[in-house]
């Protein structure tokens, strides 16, 4: 068993496995970006009746569309990885502050685990870096 995991440890580098996470992110958070382009009105709405001025709402562009770009390519990794984890907590504030311990009835997990994947996987990311197989280490 050992040398099957010295062996893979050989052939699966650390950069491979920085390449995925980033990629993960990135793609899958774009997508929630890529929905915004079509208003976010309600995240305005949303802002507001937490009290908080409304321009802030312009964020969700920068946290769900410009830094999973900056993550995907490995620029500024540490720094863009810090936003979105930031921009998740803020998410968990403002959308789902009642469902941080609620658990979802049909499979067990939290309610918010999507969310704590994104940012902790981005906190994860802080901490690693991107990895030779970005514009970080060229």
């Amino acid at each position: 068993m050992r040398s099957l995991e010295n062996f893979l440890a050989r052939v699966l580098g650390d950069d491979i496995g920085k390449l995925i996470l980033r990629l993960t992110l990135g793609i899958l958070m774009i997508f929630h970006g890529l929905n915004k382009l079509n208003g976010i009105d309600g995240i305005k709405s949303l802002i507001a009746s937490n009290g908080l001025p409304q321009f802030l709402a312009y964020g969700v562009y920068l946290g769900e569309i410009i830094v999973p770009i900056l993550i995907i390519i490995g620029f500024y990794t540490r720094i863009s990885s810090f936003i979105y984890a930031s921009t998740m907590v803020f998410a968990i504030y403002l959308a789902h502050s009642s469902q941080i311990f609620a658990l979802n009835e049909k499979t067990g997990g939290l309610i918010i685990e999507l969310q704590l994947l994104f940012m902790f996987g981005a906190v994860a990311l802080m901490f690693l870096g991107a990895g030779k197989i970005s514009l970080d280490k060229r």
